[in-house]
């Protein structure tokens, strides 16, 4: 409809005034040839009864002349004729000859023509000089009524604006129904465009000529968005929270930030009657919490510490971190009944040892899988409570969520829902055994951007995608298009804070040193690994024992001289290949100490406690090697967290090959954790490794660690993040273009 009157109202404005100014013209133009036909018409009645008045005139014959008169008068077109004198005078008159008009002046000529203007309207005298044998007779005079001209120049102007007025129409109907199949045509196009590459649109049809120089600039627009990855690669930037906070004020100003995971950034526990503050063993906590102090904004969890309720305001909110507030805690709660369904069955029995594929089989029970999307549910009513803002940028974080990206999508069409799966994803083999594997991805495909560790495990989704659900996969540019909108699928490995907070307050490598080794009663000659993660089933911990094991037996010389420091905090007891790993950890690690051990020396020393970060970053500090041996992992953290800590530049990392850091840390030593041999060798290595040769190879690490850190990370989201909703601005305009051409149905 405003297409329709954007063209119909000029044009009949335009042919309006048109109108108006030629009805003027076609009026005067009209009188004239009608006053033209009149004094023709005249001239042949004066030239039919010349002779006829003559004699009668001569005869005095006025009673003839009448009868003359009377029958001439008969014409419609014919008023009246009057007859007059040499001297003036009327001598003769029809009836109908008006009272008031009188004999019009000599002419100066044989006929003259004017217009009398009457009360009856207006008349045409048409004066002819009767002449005899030289001498004049009088004048014949014939009137005509010239109302008929002005009706008929008056009707003429009324057809010509009717007829203008049905052309402005006709042509702005035409105009419009043109306009719209052209304009139909051109968005169809610059849409094909946008989809296919530069030099085509699919399928080898070519650009319109009409469209290609528009289809160029709004592409050069687009790829102003996109900042080329090898550039951005190139140029070093000092990713930091003050970049973090530019790249939100810049890029998306006034975005409202939600993060949602199930592990909480800070945990209360009632020990004897107090109130305890304990930060969580947990690389999502390691990576996330630096974020939110750099973004503020609501970070959503469960509220599992004993204390946690004690803690919150009427509205379960918490301002964190204690000591300078930056962002608050949303804590949910969760049911005993929610809790073991939803985290210790379907995520941990059946999503972990699916997607880690370390040779647990996975448990799927159907009551898992309700509590599952209850609590799903239950946590997108949360981000859609806290919401603020139609369109928040919400994080979520992890395996725990799959199905509440779709959820929120559904409540918040407009959000910007950026969801990261921190463990691997696996093939679709794998991932066939999985009874919901449909409902799983579509509830990721809810998501605007979904992210990966690394590029392996995107393909592998997109495999899954492109075997269980009907999507369009466009494997260039990785991005899923399905009925419910466009999900781009990306690897951002993810990394740590840099430099790690609690830095500030370590003392030197040597005191360092010096202080573990006099903790744990270790000899000052002794050359120390650590390990530090939770008793997981992925994270290897009886492998590392089997490769200090056969260090031992191969390298005899080790015996007395080398220790492993493995810190390991008790996670998830009540699942029994939970339980397995730790009895077997335990275990394997007595019976090592028993064959090896002397003289108060053990070459193993488990501590099965959790750590505080502090602690952790002094252990990584007084090693003098750092063992991951993960069997499977997203990424592994805790390789980056011994790599930020050597501030030294000293230290040696043998890495697991099958944790994501290994795509990145290339100058660590890279094992393969079933090859125990192989990885005692990597140990051997590690330890015998010349002082200049640690450094190069820690130096490199760290260059690429404080430049990827995890405030790159997420920059590199949320840029991604931006772009995507500067893309969705421009379909918007087309939309809104598109739907203005063929909106004229309301």
């Amino acid at each position: 409809m405003r297409m329709a009157i954007r063209f119909v109202l000029p044009l009949l404005l335009v042919l309006g005034a048109i109108a108006w100014l030629a009805a003027p013209l076609v009026g005067g133009l009209i009188e004239r040839w009608f006053r033209a036909d009149v004094e023709m018409r005249s001239r042949l009645v004066f030239n039919s009864v010349q002779e006829t008045v003559m004699d009668l005139a001569q005869a005095k014959s006025s009673r003839q002349i009448d009868r003359l008169f009377r029958g001439i008068a008969q014409d419609e077109r014919v008023l009246a004729l009057g007859l007059c004198g040499v001297d003036g005078q009327l001598i003769n008159r029809s009836a109908a000859w008006p009272a008031v008009l009188k004999c019009p002046p000599q002419a100066a000529q044989g006929s003259a023509f004017t217009v009398e203007h009457l009360p009856s309207g207006s008349v045409l005298a048409a004066s002819f000089e009767l002449m005899a044998q030289g001498e004049s007779l009088g004048r014949l005079v014939i009137l005509h009524d010239l109302r008929f001209i002005e009706r008929r120049s008056s009707s003429a102007e009324n057809y010509l604006a009717a007829f203008l007025a049905f052309l402005s129409l006709g042509a702005a109907i035409v105009t419009v129904v043109v306009a719209r199949v052209t304009l139909h045509g051109w968005v169809r196009a610059v849409r094909s465009g946008f989809a296919a590459p530069a030099s085509g649109l699919g399928e080898g049809k070519a650009v319109a000529p009409e469209i290609a120089p528009l289809l160029n600039e709004m592409r050069k627009v687009m790829r102003n968005l996109e900042v080329p990855r090898t550039l951005s690669d190139a140029i070093r930037v000092d990713w930091g929270p003050d970049s973090l906070r530019s790249l939100l004020r810049d890029e998306l100003p006034d975005a409202e930030v939600l993060v949602v995971s199930n592990r909480e950034p800070y945990i209360h526990n009632m020990e004897d009657g107090r109130v305890v503050l304990q930060r969580p063993a947990s690389g999502l906590v390691t990576a996330l919490e630096p974020i939110m102090r750099a973004c503020g904004g609501t970070w959503i969890a469960h509220g599992s510490g004993s204390a946690d309720t004690v803690m919150v305001d009427e509205r379960d909110h918490l301002p964190v971190p204690p000591d300078s507030p930056n962002y608050t805690l949303r804590r949910v709660w969760l049911t005993d009944e929610e809790q073991d369904g939803y985290y210790y069955g379907l995520a941990n029995e059946g999503m972990w040892p699916l997607c880690h594929i370390a040779f647990v089989r996975p448990v799927f029970r159907a009551s898992d899988w309700e509590q599952y999307v209850a609590v799903n549910r239950k946590f997108a009513a949360a981000v859609v409570a806290e919401a603020q803002t139609p369109n928040p940028v919400v994080l979520v974080q992890d395996y725990h969520f799959a199905l509440l990206p779709q959820m929120v999508r559904e409540q918040l069409p407009e959000a910007t829902i950026i969801t990261f799966w921190h463990i691997p994803w696996p093939n679709p083999e794998m991932f066939s055994i999985c009874p919901w594997k449909e409902e799983i991805l579509t509830g990721l495909l809810g998501s605007s951007i979904l992210g990966f560790h690394t590029q392996f495990h995107c393909l592998n989704f997109l495999e899954s995608v492109d075997r269980f659900l009907a999507c369009h996969i466009d494997r260039e540019h990785s991005v899923v298009r399905g009925t419910e909108g466009t999900t781009l699928v990306r690897p951002y490995p993810i990394s740590i804070e840099w430099p790690p907070a609690a830095l500030a307050t370590q003392p030197p490598v040597n005191q360092c040193r010096e202080d573990v080794l006099k903790h744990y009663g270790l000899p000052a000659h002794v050359r120390l690994a650590v390990g530090v993660e939770r008793f997981d089933y992925t994270k290897g911990i009886s492998d590392r024992f089997r490769a200090v094991q056969s260090l031992l037996e191969h390298h005899p010389d080790w015996i007395g001289s080398f220790t492993l420091l493995q810190v390991a905090a008790p996670t998830r007891g009540r699942l029994a290949a939970y339980q397995i790993t730790q009895e077997e950890a335990e275990t394997l690690a007595r019976e090592i100490n028993e064959r090896f051990g002397r003289d108060g020396w053990h070459p193993i020393v488990l501590i099965a406690r959790h750590h505080e970060p502090e602690d952790v970053l002094t252990l990584f500090r007084a090693a003098d090697l750092c063992m991951v041996s993960s069997l499977h992992d997203g990424m592994n953290l805790v390789a980056k967290e011994f790599v930020a800590a050597r501030d030294d530049e000293d230290g040696v990392l043998v890495l697991s090959t099958f944790a994501g850091a290994s795509r990145e840390l290339l100058e660590a030593l890279i094992v393969n954790p079933y090859d125990i041999r192989a990885m005692a060798e990597a140990l051997h290595s590690g330890l015998s490794m010349p002082p200049e040769q640690r450094r190069e190879r820690m130096k490199l690490m760290r260059d690429l660690v404080s430049e990827h850190n995890i405030h790159y990370w997420a920059g590199r989201m949320l840029l991604d993040a931006a772009r995507m909703r500067k893309r969705r601005a421009i379909e918007r305009q087309i939309v809104h273009v598109s739907a203005a051409g063929g909106g004229g149905h309301g």
